[in-house]
């Protein structure tokens, strides 16, 4: 009898990730919303921690926002409040790292200034 296939470790996603991919876009600034740590760029809402403890709000595109609810429900979702607006939670207990972190940038380049997204590019060599 063979033993079952273990399924590859997959590092945990914390809000100290979510900190760590955010911080790392120029011209992102940590503040508050809605009393929970958030991110901004332009002075616009990129990210912030949802009260619940355990999701994230991301600004997303809509139809960028149907598919991957679509095909990952048990990773992205909306509730009523979220529904009419360009954002999605992510239960952090569920994302891939490296899904994430392209989500978090495309989420910048939508905010960023001309300047912080050539500063990106320009340190991408």
């Amino acid at each position: 009898m063979s033993k079952p296939k273990k399924k590859p470790e997959t590092k945990r996603v914390t809000f100290d990730t979510v900190r760590r991919l955010a911080l790392e876009l120029p011209g992102v600034e940590e503040g508050t919303s809605y009393g929970t740590p958030a991110f901004r760029a332009g002075g616009r809402i990129l990210a912030r921690f949802h009260q619940d403890g355990e999701s994230l709000v991301l600004k997303v595109e809509y139809a960028a926002r149907e598919v991957l609810m679509g095909k990952h429900p048990e990773t992205f979702y909306v509730t009523d409040h979220y529904r009419c607006y360009p954002l999605m939670l992510v239960r952090l207990a569920n994302v891939e790292l490296s899904l994430l972190r392209a989500l978090i940038e495309d989420a910048w380049r939508s905010l960023a200034s001309k300047r912080d997204v050539a500063a990106r590019e320009a340190s991408r060599g």
